[in-house]
């Protein structure tokens, strides 16, 4: 479950960004998941929770934004959203596709007192 370890590094940031900010507590936490990132965000949220506890973190809220998978066929240069890594192109069938976006997961914004 490489969530786990996922989640523990963006608590460790977070915490890391609040201190320098000479912060007392984390409020809330906004994170991207791209749907073909490989990342369950149910097992994020999860793991939120265990990874924020004793800390400054800990009773935050996680804020989890979903982004589609979206490419490019580089035949027919046609856009399609993509469920997973290996997708046919809808127009013209062909398997080239470039990923524009979902692979990400990234740190977007928290809130902090």
């Amino acid at each position: 479950m490489h969530e786990l370890s996922l989640t523990q590094n963006i608590v460790e940031l977070a915490i890391e960004y609040a201190r320098r900010e000479n912060a007392r507590v984390i409020l809330s936490l906004t994170i991207e998941i791209g749907a073909l990132s490989g990342v369950m965000a149910e097992a994020v949220s999860f793991a939120f929770d265990v990874c924020s506890q004793d800390t400054m973190a800990q009773g935050a809220q996680l804020e989890i934004r979903h982004i589609p998978g979206l490419g490019r066929c580089m035949a027919c240069h046609e856009q399609t959203e993509m469920e997973t890594l290996s997708y046919v192109c809808p127009a013209c069938g062909s398997l080239a596709l470039e990923t524009l976006q979902g692979q990400e997961m990234k740190f977007i914004e928290m809130e902090v007192d």
